[in-house]
């Protein structure tokens, strides 16, 4: 089949080459601008190498993007990460429309941190969906949809990378397949069951250390490795990644108040909090690298006792 990608960075690229390996023709690609001072996109790099042709329109709203995407008819059109906006009637030109992937079960979770918000809530389970666009934000008819557990001590980029990014390449093919094929058949998502979470960044990202140790863990590790939950040590921003949650039966069991370091490890430290005590083992001061825990703390003369997020 011809295929037209709009997309971006690593899921866009790996979406062309999984069509290109079976044979099928890239008929070209639509990316968003480049950003002045921004790394070269994966997927921009992967069709340039390709002799395929790119287009980074401003919009996709314009005659002309239409205009370029009849010119390369193709049967079906395949959305692999994309953060411009696709009109519907952009969206109709291909033969057989085109298929927009997103990292949650539609109609839950719509909106750009759709695999951050389940683990920070604390669910047990996510997955993808394949659906058709409209000028509604992650609204369309859904195609194809795959499920995969969230284990209690799965991060962000554990549920990304090892499952719903691979899960997600096959269910574009597969859905594809279906739908040049006659073969799909199209849910209308529930409203009732919608609902829509904004972008998880930095506001969002940020511990308090008065909330339970249940909530605290689950920021962390939905937001690693990005944004990145965050504390404060003397004012300046301190990320905290690859936790561990040591849960208590009382509040009397907890040593220190909430946010106190009770423990300097090797290499990790253990923060005191509501109902447990959070592990750190790895942390990014503003301005800095990745080191591990203890490091820091010796690095910024912590000792136990010190309290996170003053």
């Amino acid at each position: 089949m011809r295929v037209a990608i709009v997309g971006q960075k690593d899921f866009g690229k790996a979406s062309l080459e999984a069509f290109a390996a079976r044979g099928d023709t890239i008929a070209g690609v639509f990316c968003a601008p480049e950003k002045a001072g921004g790394p070269a996109d994966p997927l921009v790099q992967a069709s340039e190498e390709r002799g395929i042709p790119v287009f980074r329109l401003p919009s996709l709203k314009t005659e002309e993007a239409r205009q370029v995407l009849r010119s390369l008819d193709a049967d079906v059109g395949i959305m692999a990460y994309v953060l411009q906006f696709v009109p519907q009637d952009f969206a109709s030109v291909p033969r057989h429309g085109m298929l927009g992937f997103h990292p949650s079960l539609l109609p839950c979770y719509r909106g750009p941190s759709s695999i951050n918000w389940p683990i920070i809530l604390g669910r047990t389970q996510t997955g993808l969906t394949i659906f058709r666009p409209t000028d509604g934000l992650d609204e369309g008819p859904i195609v194809l949809q795959k499920t995969t557990p969230i284990g209690p001590d799965d991060t962000l980029g554990k549920v990304y990378f090892d499952r719903i990014f691979p899960m997600g390449i096959a269910a574009l093919l597969e859905a594809a397949d279906l739908v040049v094929a006659g073969r799909a058949t199209e849910v209308v998502q529930d409203e009732s069951l919608a609902s829509y979470e904004g972008w998880c960044r930095a506001a969002e990202a940020r511990v308090s250390w008065h909330a339970h140790a249940d909530q605290i863990y689950n920021l962390i590790r939905g937001c690693d490795p990005a944004p990145g939950a965050w504390t404060t040590v003397a004012g300046r921003k301190l990320q905290l990644f690859s936790a561990a949650k040591h849960p208590v039966r009382s509040f009397g069991q907890v040593r220190g108040a909430s946010g106190a370091i009770t423990a300097i490890n090797e290499k990790s430290i253990v923060v005191a909090a509501q109902g447990g005590q959070i592990e750190i083992q790895t942390v990014r001061p503003e301005d800095g690298k990745k080191m591990s825990a203890a490091q820091f703390c010796a690095q910024a003369g912590l000792i136990i006792g010190a309290v996170l997020g003053g």
